[in-house]
C-alpha cells in the first residue's frame, strides 16, 4: 500500500494529523501533484517530453484489490520440472475474466525455515520462463514468473501460444493508446506483477517481508514502475529498462506514428519517469552503455527520479537478452542476499567529482575492491553508438578512493569498481562540457 500526508499544499508520504496512516490508489495525478510541490512541471516539460492533455482519467491500481492473494486455477499445461505451473486470476480485460499464465518454485529448506522470494518479469518476445525460476531456487529463493502478455510458454520466442483467458498482448501498448486505461496492456502488466507478488507471499515457507523484484527490457521497464506502486517489495533490479522513452529510446518511431496528442497521453499514463517518484526502496540499475533500447542518458535521469538508495552496474556493451545476459548477472544475487539474507553488500559510491583533467571517486564496503577502472568514450552522437573503452584507475585503499587522469577529448566518463568477489559497481557518468 501507498501512504501520504498533504503539508503544505504538497503531497507527501506521512500520516494524517490524527497519526493514522492515509492511504491513496496509485494515480498519476498523484504523482504530478508530487512534481508540482517540487518545482517541476505535471507535463514532464523538464524532460523534454509532450506536454500532458489535460482532464484525461489517470490509471489507478487499487493495493486493496491487487494485494490480496489472486485465486488460482490448476494448469494442466505446459509442465516444467522441479516448478508448478499455475493460473491466477488477473484484472478484467473488456468486462471480461482473465487468467495469468505463472511457473512458481520453492527451495529446499528446513520445514521451520521461511525463505525469501523474487518476483521475475520478462521482457518482449518472452514468458514465463521456468528456468529462471529454477535459477533462483537453487540460490535458496523461493520464485515466481508470470506471463504479461496473455500467453502459455508452448512455441519459440515472440510466437508463445495464447490462451482463452488471456488479457492485452504485449509490449508497450502504443497501438491501444485509444482503448479504456483498464484494457490497454502497461495497466494488466503491472498488475500482473503485483498479484504475482501477493501469490508468492502467500505460499507456505515464504517470508512475505523478503521478497524483491527483477525484470528485462519491458520487464525492466514494469519493474521501474512497479517499484512506484507496490512498495511491499524490499528491492528492485530493472535491467536495461528505465523511464523518459520520449526522448531518444528505441520507441521514438512509435511515438511519432502516434502523433502529439496520443504520445503524451502514453507519457503521462505509462512512462516509468511518472512512477519512479514513488520508488523508495533500494535498486539496483543493471545495463550496458549501448543499449539499444534504454540509452545511458534515459537511465541516468530515471535513478536521479528515484527517491531510494540507488545502485549502478554498467558493463561496456553488455548483451541485450534473457538467459545469460540479463538473469545471471551476479551482482543481482549479491544485492539481494546483502538485503534478504544478511549477506555482505556491493560497493557504494560515496562521492565522485573532478578536478582539472582528474576524475575521482569515494567509496566504502565490505569487500576490499582489487581493481577500478575508468570508463569513457571520445565520441558524442547517439548513445548507442559511442565506442567506448576502458583503462586503469589508481585505488588508495586506506583513503577509499579511486582517481584517473582523463584522456585527451573525453566525451562523457565513469567509472567501475571490482571487489574481490569480481562483482561491479559503478559511478555515475559525467558528460565532460
Amino acid at each position: 500500500m501507498i501512504f501520504a500526508k498533504k503539508a503544505g499544499g504538497r503531497i507527501t508520504p506521512g500520516e494524517d494529523e490524527g497519526g493514522e496512516p492515509v492511504r491513496f490508489v496509485a494515480t498519476c495525478s498523484v504523482v504530478l501533484a508530487f512534481a508540482i510541490g517540487l518545482g517541476l512541471t505535471a507535463s514532464g516539460q523538464e524532460a523534454g517530453q509532450p506536454a500532458a492533455t489535460v482532464g484525461i482519467p489517470e490509471p489507478r491500481w487499487d493495493m486493496q484489490v491487487l494485494g490480496k492473494t489472486p485465486k488460482t486455477y490448476p494448469a494442466e499445461k505446459p509442465v516444467a520440472k522441479s516448478v508448478t505451473s499455475v493460473f491466477f486470476e488477473g484484472l478484467p480485460w473488456r468486462k471480461r475474466p482473465t487468467r495469468v499464465f505463472a511457473y512458481y518454485g520453492l527451495p529446499k529448506a528446513a520445514p521451520s525455515e521461511r525463505v525469501p522470494g523474487m518476483v521475475l518479469v520478462h521482457g518482449g518476445g518472452g514468458t514465463a520462463f521456468d528456468s529462471w525460476v529454477r535459477l533462483w531456487n537453487d540460490r535458496g529463493y523461493a520464485a515466481i514468473a508470470m506471463d504479461t502478455c496473455g500467453c502459455l510458454p508452448i512455441g519459440s520466442y515472440g510466437k508463445w501460444q495464447r490462451h482463452e483467458f488471456g488479457g492485452p498482448p504485449g509490449w508497450g501498448g502504443f497501438a491501444e493508446i485509444d482503448e479504456p486505461i483498464e484494457d490497454q496492456w502497461t495497466y494488466h502488466a503491472v498488475a500482473d506483477v503485483v498479484l504475482a507478488h501477493s501469490l508468492l507471499r502467500s505460499l507456505p515457507g515464504v517470508d512475505p517481508e523478503r521478497i524483491g523484484v527483477t525484470g528485462i527490457s519491458w520487464g525492466g521497464y514494469l519493474t521501474c514502475i512497479v517499484s512506484g506502486v507496490d512498495p511491499r517489495f524490499r528491492f528492485a533490479v530493472p535491467v536495461y529498462g528505465c523511464g523518459f522513452l520520449g526522448e531518444n529510446s528505441a520507441w521514438l518511431g512509435e511515438f511519432q506514428k502516434m502523433g502529439p496528442d496520443k504520445s503524451s497521453r502514453w507519457f503521462r499514463w505509462w512512462d516509468p519517469s511518472v512512477w519512479l517518484r514513488w520508488n523508495h526502496m533500494p535498486t539496483l540499475w543493471v545495463t550496458g552503455t549501448n543499449d539499444f533500447a534504454y540509452p545511458m542518458d534515459s537511465l541516468q535521469k530515471s535513478y536521479r527520479t528515484a527517491q531510494g538508495p540507488r545502485t549502478l552496474c554498467i558493463r561496456i556493451r553488455m548483451p541485450h537478452a534473457h538467459g545469460g545476459a540479463g538473469e545471471n548477472p551476479a551482482e543481482i544475487l549479491a544485492f539481494a542476499d546483502s538485503l534478504l539474507r544478511g549477506g555482505p553488500p556491493l560497493a557504494r559510491i560515496t562521492g565522485q567529482g573532478r578536478e582539472n583533467d582528474r576524475a575521482w571517486v569515494t567509496f566504502e564496503g565490505a569487500v576490499p575492491i582489487r581493481r577500478a577502472e575508468l570508463i569513457y568514450t571520445l565520441q558524442a552522437g547517439r548513445w548507442q553508438d559511442r565506442f567506448w573503452q576502458a583503462m586503469p584507475a589508481d585505488i588508495d585503499p586506506t583513503a577509499r578512493r579511486v582517481q584517473s587522469p582523463l584522456p585527451q577529448g573525453v566525451k562523457v566518463y565513469y567509472f567501475n569498481l571490482i571487489d574481490q568477489r569480481d562483482l561491479i559497481v559503478s559511478s555515475e557518468h559525467e558528460e565532460m562540457p
